[in-house]
């Protein structure tokens, strides 16, 4: 194939009408296909079936005796809490452990934030007249939602591929009192799937915001998610922070719902012990403790953080192919063609790709007629506006295999067709109509 940008104009109208041609085959199949969230098929989740096998009267109490059915226990069972400390890299006193959602417990943390403050802080959140967030992007949308509800500023900041450029990071962060923190996704970041490096988590140790209450909103939503034989190595950011003093500046976050049930896992949080403190207090006036049979189930279940690990493994040998027929589609459908690029991560649940400026819409638009599902084009940004219309989230592991190919399939059509309409300088209702679809199966 030649490239896209080396063609002519003849070569390129001939072409978009090939392409059409095909898109019509495909869209005349009746497709109902679905890549528009990162989650996990049924197949998947029957990997964890046999948690629920366990008897219940082994789920009763926990080690120090407590009835696990009742009231108490405001920060978790023990035993969970050392079980997620194990995994995050933290002593159990420093574990919060929470409902089935890390989401909910970042969502209660902008929010007592917002109406209490935070541990050494002057005042609320909502005190300051304009409040900002800073949001890395492309990044997670549903983050930028919660700040974005209680009415903050959302500033972007670009993403590199070593994590977020931390120059701008510092640029607002350490002049403007009204940033109040910033999302961050460290290991396999959503959707670009990078992992940050050792000089980004530093330089988030060492910050020193202008505002006194700022926090890091660490989000190690996949720290056990690796797929690929080669686990990519994440600087503890608690560790880093200790040589500078700013362990009040980080609150940490991570949950089984991608390791268990999406509906039914358990969140921990992370954070200093004065943030433990106070952030306990404000729970103790919300809840009287959250889940623990269910924290318990899954104590039992994998014992140890090796044992978290190994259930992944299993994990990994399910999402790698998935990711491999994505990738080598990508690959075959769009790499000669020269109009986009696209991210090759070894864990986490996504690929971002790039295409030329101002086609993102038109390809996601396009895909959904054809009946191919897709996250909205801008989701990955503040506000759902990609100032460039270049970037989508494709989201390779709800589909079945076969679902897949022709999801794909889909996908470099519809790609290509955005990227010649673009290219002409047409809209699409200037450009030739495409032929009328041969019949499924010639």
């Amino acid at each position: 194939m030649k490239s896209y940008l080396q063609m002519t104009a003849d070569e390129r109208v001939a072409e978009l009408a090939t392409q059409k041609k095909l898109y019509e085959r495909e869209k005349s199949m009746g497709y109902n296909l679905d890549m528009s969230r990162g989650k996990p098929d049924a197949t998947q989740l029957n990997l964890s079936m046999d948690m629920l096998q366990q008897d219940p009267y082994t789920l009763i109490y926990s080690r120090k005796g407590t009835d696990v059915r009742n009231y108490g226990e405001l920060a978790g069972v023990d035993e969970a809490k050392e079980l997620f400390a194990g995994v995050l890299g933290v002593q159990p006193e420093n574990i919060i452990m929470g409902g089935q959602s890390s989401l909910c417990l970042m969502y209660d943390c902008v929010m007592w934030a917002f109406v209490f403050g935070v541990y050494g802080g002057s005042k609320p959140w909502s005190q300051t007249e304009k409040p900002k967030f800073l949001c890395p992007c492309p990044g997670y949308d549903r983050h930028f939602r919660i700040t974005e509800t209680f009415g903050f500023e959302l500033i972007s900041v670009p993403m590199t591929a070593e994590g977020p450029d931390m120059d701008v990071v510092r640029q607002y962060a350490e002049s403007d009192p009204a940033v109040k923190g910033i999302w961050c996704v460290p290991k396999y970041s959503n959707p670009t799937g990078c992992t940050y490096s050792d000089a980004v988590v530093e330089a988030f140790a060492a910050l020193k915001p202008a505002a006194d209450d700022f926090r890091i909103f660490w989000d190690n939503a996949y720290i056990v998610h690796g797929f690929r034989d080669r686990d990519d190595e994440l600087m503890n950011i608690f560790e880093a922070c200790k040589k500078y003093g700013s362990e009040d500046m980080v609150y940490e976050f991570m949950s089984t719902s991608k390791v268990t049930f999406s509906g039914a896992g358990v969140a921990a949080f992370a954070a200093s012990r004065n943030n433990i403190r106070f952030i306990t207090k404000q729970m103790s006036v919300q809840t009287l403790g959250y889940n623990k049979i269910n924290q318990l189930r899954h104590v039992h279940y994998f014992r140890t953080p090796d044992g978290i690990r190994k259930h992944m493994r299993k994990q990994a040998n399910y999402l790698r192919p998935k990711f491999d027929i994505t990738l080598a589609a990508l690959k075959s459908g769009l790499e000669e063609a020269e109009i986009g690029s696209w991210t090759n991560p070894n864990g986490g649940y996504f690929i971002s790709y790039d295409g030329l400026p101002g086609t993102a819409k038109r390809c996601v638009s396009l895909c959904l007629d054809a009946g191919v599902r897709l996250t909205d084009a801008g989701a990955a940004f503040p506000y759902g506006i990609d100032p460039e219309d270049k970037n989508i989230r494709i989201a390779p592991s709800y589909p079945a295999t076969a679902e897949l190919y022709k999801s794909m399939t889909v996908f470099c059509i519809c790609q290509k067709i955005a990227a010649l309409e673009t290219l002409l300088g047409q809209t699409p209702e200037q450009l030739p109509l495409a032929p009328a679809a041969e019949p499924a199966g010639e």
